[in-house]
Order: structure tokens, then sequence, then C-alpha cells
């Protein structure tokens, strides 16, 4: 009877409960995030079983190889620079200089926000390719015209220069509205020129951010994959599309592997740099009472109208792709493929096709589905991490939560490689079963890949909690799960919609790890609309294509306002 007694005093005490989720959590670490990417290194050094030096010789005596890791050194290097002139110079335009119509200027700047990645590059094809709107109308003109011209490396710097300033919207805009104004109106009392000003008190101040932004854009330099693959050309491909190209075949996955590896050696190394930055640097204000920044006039009338100009070209920029993709959207397959516009041209067909026949939908299906389950479960598998990272101090918690955040130092084509390498064959772990050519992999991976930003969001939410609500519950009886359920859940459930929102938003149009892992009878979006950008595509996947990307625009659009506008409110 005392056994009895016992057994359901565990039961209903609910440690149960926690000893099997202790158990999942360590399952989970092991075959996810440890296991393959160990195998990894195995597979590549240990392949014999004794060390061997074999896959350094084969990457040394691989010309492409080798030119593929220039490459990317390159693009990387250059985007630090390009990026940030443009990145600088549009928060600037928009928050810190007073420019006529910078809210206008700030939507175009701010349309990276809602396309981006395999969108992004097929939009900018789709103008500046060879059956591109500008390169006909140039070719029109100029009839010596060169419809090659957008490819290779300088194509490649041009797109991503333009696709990848988000960062400096986003955080550069942030840390531009916390300067002091009266530390710059001292300096105008004291005789300063607005570029003394902007150079010797604005910059310094945003130097933090500017670090951190700086190191993010090297390594999306070095793990570029749709742009290289787009409009790179066979002059110039990255780390990534060679990485891609080795994995297809068996026996040169040991140089995809190790290819891999190098950029997350690359990886770590500058996320280690930027940590010592941030931790050597102080950047605190002098100034206790601070007062609202107000933008500043630029005296110089042809140097006002010089920046006005440059502004306004920038805006073309960014907004071109954008208008034109929703613009063709609307249009026949002739239109699409000719480049030209015409009343009697447009129509609604593309779209009454989408939502008509199972084919065309099916892709929207698919990602969604990948989409909406990898969000859901990421967030419940890190809800679960973060209320036992809030709850206890101790050794188990300190390496729990170094190794949910393993996914944020390695490059996302080496976690698939990881997978791809080490669950090909049955494996008694995940109950000598075979991943590698299922559905089950992608969403894996898309978890995987997820789970360090939202254990940060998450962890962050839950240390906004007052102590005394969970405290309070159980001196009124409540059970543990019963206080997370209705006590705690409904505090964090806004953070916790957020972060859903915004990794279902994430993945929809995914590329970069999808074309590793996906099933050849489920294609989601990025896949498709990459395949629409190849030079046999016809005019129907090309049209279907272009309501992929309207279609994507438009919940991109409503996601960050549910997320953002929503709370600015």
């Amino acid at each position: 009877m005392s056994k009895l007694k016992r057994v359901k005093e565990v039961l209903f005490s609910g440690k149960w409960i926690g000893f099997i989720i202790a158990i999942f959590l360590v399952w989970f670490i092991v075959a996810f995030l440890l296991f393959p990417n160990l195998n990894v290194l195995r597979t590549i050094f240990f392949s014999d079983g004794s060390f061997s030096f074999e896959p350094f010789q084969k990457l040394l005596h691989s010309k492409r190889a080798l030119m593929s890791l220039l490459h990317s050194f390159v693009l990387a290097a250059s985007l630090v620079v390009t990026v940030n002139i443009v990145g600088i110079f549009i928060v600037l335009v928009t928050d810190y200089f007073d420019i006529k119509g910078s809210r206008i200027l700030r939507l175009g700047f701010l349309t990276t926000l809602i396309y981006g990645g395999i969108v992004l590059v097929s939009g900018y094809k789709f103008i500046y390719g060879d059956l591109g709107i500008v390169t006909r109308l140039l070719h029109n003109i100029f009839p010596g015209f060169n419809v090659s011209w957008f490819k290779g490396y300088w194509a490649v710097l041009f797109v991503m220069t333009f696709a990848v300033t988000s960062n400096h919207v986003i955080f550069l805009s942030n840390a531009m509205k916390k300067i002091d104004f009266q530390t710059i109106e001292a300096a105008k009392n004291m005789g300063a020129s607005p570029i003394y000003i902007l150079r010797r008190v604005v910059l310094p101040v945003l130097k933090p951010t500017l670090l951190a932004v700086t190191i993010l854009l090297f390594l999306t330099g070095l793990g570029a994959t749709s742009a290289p693959l787009i409009v790179g050309g066979k002059d110039f491909q990255t780390i990534t599309p060679m990485i891609l190209s080795f994995a297809q075949s068996v026996t040169s996955r040991d140089m995809a592997s190790l290819l891999a590896i190098i950029l997350g050696a690359s990886t770590l190394i500058l996320l280690t740099f930027m940590r010592r930055i941030e931790q050597s640097g102080n950047y605190i204000s002098i100034s206790k009472v601070k007062s609202e920044m107000k933008k500043q006039k630029i005296d110089n009338k042809l140097l006002n109208i010089i920046v006005h100009v440059v502004a306004y070209l920038l805006f073309v920029i960014y907004v071109l792709p954008v208008s034109l993709i929703v613009i063709y959207s609307f249009t026949d397959t002739y239109s699409i493929t000719t480049a030209t516009l015409s009343w009697n041209h447009f129509t609604l067909a593309n779209y009454m096709k989408l939502f008509m026949q199972a084919s065309a939908l099916k892709p929207y299906i698919v990602s969604m589905s990948y989409s909406a389950s990898a969000a859901v479960l990421v967030v419940i598998l890190t809800l679960i991490v973060a209320r036992i990272l809030h709850k206890y101090k101790n050794k188990f918690t300190i390496i729990l939560e170094y190794c949910m955040l393993i996914p944020w130092l390695l490059p996302h084509t080496l976690i698939a490689l990881g997978l791809i390498v080490s669950y090909d064959t049955p494996r008694f772990i995940i109950l000598n079963n075979v991943l590698t050519g299922t559905w089950w992999i992608l969403l894996i991976a898309y978890v995987i890949v997820q789970i360090p930003f939202t254990l940060r969001m998450l962890k962050a939410a839950f240390f906004t909690i007052d102590n005394s609500l969970e405290d309070a519950a159980k001196s009124l009886g409540a059970g543990t799960f019963y206080t997370f359920r209705r006590v705690l859940l409904p505090i964090l459930l806004p953070s916790t919609l957020a972060v859903l929102a915004l990794n279902f938003n994430g993945h929809l149009a995914d590329y970069d790890m999808t074309v590793f892992l996906y099933h050849p009878l489920f294609q989601p979006l990025g896949i498709v609309i990459k395949n629409s950008t190849d030079e046999q595509a016809s005019g129907d996947v090309m049209a279907l294509a272009l309501v992929y990307s309207v279609i994507l625009m438009v919940i991109s659009a409503i996601t960050l306002y549910l997320v953002y506008g929503r709370k600015s409110k």
C-alpha cells in the first residue's frame, strides 16, 4: 500500500514530467546538435579509421574549390565597404539630415524587409538579366549592348549591396535615435562644422552598432548562396554553391564537408572577435538628461542637391524590383517574356491559376506547412528550455544553454551536410531510421536553425516576469504545470506570438538550406522560384513565380505589421 502511495505521489507531483523532459532534451541535443556535426569531422578526417590529411590535399588540388574560397572572402570584404557606405547614407538621409520626403524614402529602403533571399535575387535578375526589362531597354537604345552584362562579381556585389542593408535600417536607425542632441548643439556652439560633428560626434557613438553590423556583413558575404548561384555565372562561384555542387556526389562529399567546416571556423572566429570588441568597448553617454534628436539641415546648397539626388536614385534602385514584380504579376506570359507593358495584356489569370490549380498551389501548401510546423515546434521546445534556464541555475542549465546555441555558430550548409552524412543510413539514436531523402529532415533542419534566436527572445521574456506571481500561485496550491499554463504563459504570449510569426515568415521562401534537404515530391517555394530564374524556364513558370513573390511580400508585410506595427501603436 505504501509503494502504491509513493507512485501516486510521484505521478501527481509532476516529477515524472521533468524526468521525461530531461531525457528528451539530452536525446535531442545529442541526436541533432552534437552527433551530426561531430560525425562530419569523423567522416572527413577519420574515414579509414585513422587521421588523414587527404581532404586538405584534395582541396589544394581543386582549382574550383580554391577559387570559391577566394571569391567568398573577396565578396565578404567588398560587402563590408559597399553596404556600409550605402547603409550609413540611407540612415543619415532618413534619420539625421533634414531631407524632403524622408518618410517616402524610408518606405523604399524598408522594402528589403518584406522580400529577400531568393525572391530578391530573382527580382533583380528579372530586371537586369539577359531577358530583363532594363537590359531589353538598353539593347533597344544601343543595339550592340551586351545582354549578358549582369553576371559575375559585379552583379553579385550590386545585388547584395542593396539586399543586406536591412541591419543598418533596423539597428543603426535605433542607435541614431539614442544620440544625445545636446552634444551636437554643444559642438555647434563651439564652432564645429557639420562634417566635423558627423565625423567626430555622431559616428563614434554609432561605432558599436557599426562593428556588429560589419561582422554580420562579412559573415553574410562568406555564406552567400542565392546571388552567386543566380547571377554569379560560371566565373564567380562562392563557397556555398560549390558545397552544393560537391554534396550532390557521394565521392566529393568530403570536399563539401571540408568547405563547410572552413566556413564554420571562419564564422566562429569572427563571432569571437565581435564578442571581444563588445567587451573591450565603452560607449556610454555622459549626459544625464538626454534631449531628443533633431534633424540637421544641409546649409551648402550644392551638397544638399547632391544628397537629395543620390537619395532618390537609391530609392529607385530599391523600389524598382518590387514595383515591377507586382506589375508584371498581373500580365500574361507574352509581356513577361518580352518585357513589354500594354493594357491589353493585363490579366488576373496568374492569380486565378494559383488558387484554382492544385499543382500551382502545392508549393505554397508545402512551404506553409513546413514553416508553420517548424515555428510551432521550436517555440514549444524553447519555451521548455527557457523555463528551465529561468528557474534553475546550475551546471546542467549552463551546458544546456550553450548546447542550444550551437546552431548560431555554424553555417546552415554545415548543419545540412551534417544531417545528410549522419542519417543516410539507419542509426540507433533515431530508432534505426533513415532521414536523408525524407521530408522529415528539412523540418528538423528548420527547427534546429531557429533555436538560438527563439531561445534568446523567450529567455529575455521570462526574465521580465515578476517572481512574486509564481510564488503567489504556489501559495494558493497551484501546481507547476497549472502555474505555467494559467499565470506565466498569458504574460509570455505577446512575445511568443511575435517570435512565432517571425519564425514562420523566415522560412517561407528559404533556399539556402532547403536546396540541400528538400524532398523532390514536396518542392517548397524557394526551389520553385529558383527554377523560374533558369534560362530554359517557360513563361508560365515565370508568371507563377512572380505571383508567388507578390504573395510572399504581402505575407511578410502583414507579419512585420503584426509584430512591430501594432506594438509601436
